[in-house]
């Protein structure tokens, strides 16, 4: 990477994130040494940029977040790579808003990389899980209630033998939602099963009814699910 495109895509990072980053880690990401970065950031507060550094155990480079940058300008390949990422939550309870997405990336693309990006997602395929029973359950409402931390009663599907969905082991289960998780080739809604009593993930093609509860959750500790999920290799999308 260029001097000048790392420093771009620097002040991208900066923008993006919720806290401070050290120079160690932002080092770590670019594949360079932090005495490069600490150049970058100087070169950049030299042009006007608003980076500053807090200082503590948890400080780092920070950017002012009112600072806006000029319009959008992505690479053939970073183009690629957003709209081949927003393809795969087609399958999820942010569907909608990744349409959206891709309609907005598709049309600042700059000209000469529209062929060859569309013509590299033509050669990508998905195999999708299985297909939801029915429409009962509109993707979008998923979004809202994981979002909401709402209470839900569903109706869900229980597995044959060979791992499929089975109508004859259908249960109805409260549930008090508490985050999204993506296990191999399906999307699951994680939360506290009050039939079971305890943290479950309930793939989305197997909810065949989902109703919202008019009540607020109880407090429950974060570190619950990350305790369940500990059994496996996870990582947070951030």
């Amino acid at each position: 990477m260029k001097r000048a495109e790392r420093q771009y895509a620097l002040v991208d990072l900066l923008r993006g994130a919720r806290r401070p980053r050290p120079a160690a880690r932002l080092a770590d990401e670019f594949g360079v040494s932090t005495r490069t970065i600490e150049r970058d950031i100087a070169s950049l507060q030299l042009a006007g940029v608003p980076i500053y550094a807090e200082h503590g155990a948890t400080g780092g480079y920070a950017i002012l977040r009112e600072y806006s940058l000029p319009p959008l300008n992505l690479s053939a390949t970073e183009s690629l790579a957003v709209l081949a990422g927003l393809a795969l939550l087609d399958s999820s309870p942010y569907q909608a808003a990744a349409r959206r997405a891709r309609a907005k990336i598709a049309a600042v693309m700059e000209e000469e990389h529209r062929e060859p990006v569309q013509k590299m997602l033509g050669m990508m395929q998905v195999i999708d899980a299985v297909a939801p029973t029915n429409d009962a359950v509109p993707l979008g409402m998923l979004s809202d209630v994981i979002a909401d931390r709402r209470v839900v009663r569903l109706t869900y599907l229980g597995e044959d033998k060979d791992g499929g969905p089975d109508p004859s082991t259908s249960t109805v289960r409260d549930v008090e939602t508490m985050g999204l998780l993506r296990a191999g080739d399906a999307w699951l809604l994680a939360g506290w099963c009050r039939l079971r009593d305890a943290i479950r993930g309930f793939r989305i093609e197997r909810i065949t009814e989902l109703r919202i509860l008019d009540e607020a959750p109880p407090p429950r500790d974060p570190a619950l699910l990350g305790a369940d999920l500990a059994r496996w290799p996870t990582r947070r999308l951030t």
